[in-house]
């Protein structure tokens, strides 16, 4: 979904520069507040492609926000007021509605989390690591911090279903896993987000369990 809509995003700009240039239009693309453009867009597509959307939505109301104060519409004074406010308000009524929602989720996480005593725990501060795990996985913690994490599962023997505490703040986790198995997310992420391009298979699950802060996690 996400590369088609900045395909389709591509081809409307391709058109645009094509008219203006046989003077068939002449739409001025860089208007008063055009930069904020690249804080609407890929919010925008976020949305749709993401599994936790709260950072995407908060971007893209900051994005419309500075775009209106750019064009005289709302004065950048109460801008700057409301931001934080709104933040809360959003972040509030994600927490409300996808705790309803992703209610099942939550619970087998929780269960997991509390049988697995012994889980492996990985860390990544201002540096790269990659882990490959070839024997009895049982899961693990993942803790990128302005580093990164690659967590490569393929060849890994997974008997029963496990979770992964995947934490990223200003970093980025890989986490590869074998094709047979399901995944399922579970995310707060806050200018940041889950990417999840895993096909689901018909064995064990692997439930994602992810906190995202100015970073990402991708599943692959």
């Amino acid at each position: 979904m996400k590369n088609k809509l900045w395909g389709i995003f591509l081809i409307i700009l391709g058109l645009i520069f094509g008219l203006n240039a046989l003077e068939i239009t002449s739409i001025d693309i860089f208007f008063e507040g055009w930069w904020t453009l690249f804080i609407i867009i890929p919010s925008f597509i976020g949305i749709f492609n993401d599994d936790d959307k709260i950072g995407n939505i908060i971007g893209l109301l900051i994005g419309i926000a500075l775009l209106l104060g750019c064009r005289d519409i709302i004065k950048f004074e109460y801008i700057a007021k409301l931001i934080f406010p709104t933040i809360l308000v959003v972040v509030g009524l994600s927490i409300i509605f996808k705790d309803t929602i992703s209610k099942g989720i939550s619970n087998e996480i929780k269960k997991l989390n509390k049988d697995s005593k012994n889980k492996d725990e990985y860390c990544s501060t201002f540096s790269e690591q990659k882990i490959n795990i070839d024997d009895k996985f049982t899961g693990c913690d993942l803790t990128a911090v302005f580093g990164g994490l690659e967590l490569d599962l393929t060849q890994a023997e997974i008997k029963k279903d496990v979770v992964i505490n995947a934490s990223s703040i200003f970093g980025g986790i890989d986490i590869l896993v074998p094709n047979n198995v399901k995944v399922k997310v579970k995310s707060t992420s806050i200018f940041g987000g889950i990417d999840n391009n895993c096909k689901n298979g018909d064995g064990v699950t692997i439930y994602i369990n992810g906190l995202c802060l100015f970073g990402g996690v991708e599943l692959k």
